[in-house]
């Protein structure tokens, strides 16, 4: 039985441990990358929303969500935390009905993005009138700098907030993988005209976390194609020229 963590990236499951815990396997690192594996986590969904205005689904009958369980259960996975990267209505979108079919399962946020967790307008839900909320009542901050282990490979949380005010980035040097949410995309970053949103500080963080990287780690982002630091480096036009 493997041991996992959810994050939000498209549903990331991770084998490993539980955070700020060691879980030891006869797992290599290749065999963990080879086995990352991603279950849209609503986000699709709830972007064409988003963009066509009309209401949002009820996050329990997202069909990513079961999709998540299906394949939890599938695998025998044992699921000890959802992570996510920061509290959007797109990214936090069928954590209740995760939650509800694998149980009371800890919250990982940073603390800056909470109150999304329970107030439409924080996570955007609002401005479409939808009045989106999750039930959880006792998230856990992911401080910047913080470390977590799977199966022996050090993940580390990356301040890269602007798009949203608690946005984290999780990477793996050993595994040459960053995980940025909705930073950074293949030939863009995240949108900086949302309430709480901030421009200049994204672009530092991304210059500072993310663009200090080895040129060959793979960004897995919120939405769209993977890509590479390397890459973004090298023709994103807001990294290569600012907003």
């Amino acid at each position: 039985m493997r041991i996992v963590i959810a994050s939000d990236h498209a549903g990331f499951l991770l084998p490993g441990a539980a955070l700020n815990m060691h879980f030891r396997s006869n797992m290599p690192a290749k065999e963990i990358e080879q086995s990352l594996t991603m279950l849209d986590f609503a986000r699709k969904q709830l972007l064409e929303r988003f963009e066509d205005g009309s209401p949002l689904p009820d996050e329990k009958s997202t069909e990513q969500a079961k999709q998540i369980i299906a394949h939890v259960r599938e695998k025998s996975l044992d699921v000890q935390a959802i992570m996510l990267t920061h509290a959007h209505a797109d990214h936090i979108a069928g954590i209740d009905a995760v939650r509800e079919a694998l149980g009371p399962l800890p919250v990982y946020l940073a603390k800056e993005e909470w109150a999304a967790l329970s107030d439409p307008m924080e996570n955007l839900s609002g401005l479409m009138d939808a009045g989106f909320t999750t039930e959880v009542k006792d998230p856990k901050d992911l401080p910047p700098g913080s470390t977590f282990a799977l199966d022996g490979v050090e993940w580390r949380m990356f301040d890269t907030s602007g798009h949203s005010p608690g946005g984290r980035t999780f990477y793996s040097r050993a595994l040459n993988v960053a995980i940025v949410g909705d930073a950074l995309f293949a030939g863009s970053i995240g949108r900086v005209d949302f309430p709480h949103s901030d421009g200049a500080k994204l672009m530092a963080n991304i210059h500072e976390h993310l663009m200090s990287l080895p040129d060959e780690t793979r960004v897995l982002s919120g939405h769209g194609p993977e890509t590479t630091i390397g890459r973004e480096r090298t023709t994103n036009p807001f990294i290569l020229h600012g907003l």
